[in-house]
């Protein structure tokens, strides 16, 4: 597996638990049983998904956010930006480990661009 697909996984990893997250605390519909999100939820998991596999910059960037090129339809950059501002900082208590390997990857890309 080469490194960029490695990286990809990850990223979409965090941010369907990013979602994940939102989706439990904010929507009636989220299944604890089963762990199946709302339908909204799953559209846009499924659509950062689908957008994380043709980006062809994965082996530049880390995240979205430190993209140059944003590829998200204007109305799923709004529901993603509300979910990571409501699940960014909560992400430390429900994933630490993957809350903070985001947050030393942001940083250090940020300070690559400068």
């Amino acid at each position: 597996m080469k490194a960029a697909d490695k990286k990809r996984e990850k990223e979409q990893r965090v941010v369907e638990e990013m979602i994940r997250l939102y989706c439990r605390k904010n929507h009636a519909e989220y299944d604890s049983k089963s762990g199946q999100m709302c339908p909204s939820c799953q559209e846009l998991s499924d659509y950062a998904k689908l957008r994380s596999e043709k980006c062809p910059f994965m082996e530049k960037k880390t995240f979205c956010s430190n993209c140059k090129v944003h590829c998200y339809k204007p109305e799923m950059r709004e529901k993603i930006r509300q979910v990571m501002r409501f699940s960014g900082p909560r992400m430390l208590l429900y994933h630490p480990a993957l809350a903070v390997w985001h947050v030393v990857c942001s940083v250090r890309e940020k300070k690559k661009q400068k």
